[in-house]
């Protein structure tokens, strides 16, 4: 079984492998213990980027559990 990548516990940004600090909040909590995962490609016409409070493009989380 695959190991899942690490979330910003921050912005929920799901990083890509073996990055395991977020490079827009470097001092946030990272996790591999996530669910949802959803790609915002335009977040200024996404419901869920809102949601999120997402301003920029990429892969999230839709969940991150920190511990």
């Amino acid at each position: 079984m695959a190991k899942n990548p690490f979330a910003c516990g921050e912005c929920h940004l799901v990083l890509a492998e073996p990055i395991d600090q977020c490079p827009r909040h470097p001092s946030a909590p990272v996790s591999s213990d996530w669910t949802g995962y959803v790609i915002i490609m335009q977040p200024e016409r996404s419901e869920i980027a809102k949601r999120l409070k997402v301003v920029l493009p990429g892969r999230y989380a839709l969940k991150v559990n920190i511990r």
